[in-house]
């Protein structure tokens, strides 16, 4: 009961990172834009990118933490550092690994962004764009759900946000906003 109990978990918590991780790339790019959301004021949509990217790190390191106390995940601690020496499935596993490492970089230099600077850090945060896709694939490569009606809807529903959010910002209507006392500030 229990081995199930942390399959199934893992395998949530998973999914749910997904869809934080999904939901952090839009209002990234909202932000960047520098505009208010129709229903948020601009500061808020930034916290609200800043408290989600927190809240889908804190997913994937349950969804991580529970697949490797699990004994059909098979994971073990090297296979958190280094993508593609896992035994389960290594290439898809592998491409979890990637996600996560690039992960745990974003918020490192997310929470040292101060003293890095703000053309280091976002030289860093760039890797967020490759992240996405990463933990898509892995999800679809790895899942045990992923070929399920409801998965592939979920999937397909993330990449249309994605996929519209990238259209809008590559787009010659997404002209970003700057506040001029933080055009100041720039170092």
């Amino acid at each position: 009961m229990t081995t199930t109990a942390l399959w199934d978990f893992g395998r949530g918590s998973g999914v749910v990172a997904l869809v934080l991780l999904t939901a952090s790339l839009v209002l990234g790019i909202a932000t960047r834009s520098g505009r208010p959301a129709p229903w948020l004021p601009r500061f808020a949509v930034t916290e609200l990118h800043r408290n989600l990217s927190l809240l889908a790190a804190t997913f994937l390191a349950l969804h991580v933490g529970l697949l490797l106390f699990d004994p059909y995940a098979m994971l073990r601690l090297f296979d958190l550092v280094l993508p593609f020496a896992g035994d389960y499935r290594p290439f898809w596993q592998g491409l979890g690994t990637v996600a996560l490492d690039v992960l745990l970089a974003l918020v490192v230099t997310s929470l040292l962004r101060h003293r890095l600077g703000r053309r280091t850090w976002r030289a860093v945060h760039w890797a967020g764009y490759a992240l996405w896709p990463v933990a898509l694939v892995h999800a679809l490569g790895t899942g045990t759900d992923s070929f399920t009606p409801w998965f592939l809807t979920l999937a397909a529903i993330c990449t249309a946000a994605v996929a519209g959010a990238l259209c809008w910002r590559l787009s010659a209507r997404f002209a970003e906003r700057h506040n001029p006392a933080r055009l100041e500030a720039r170092p």
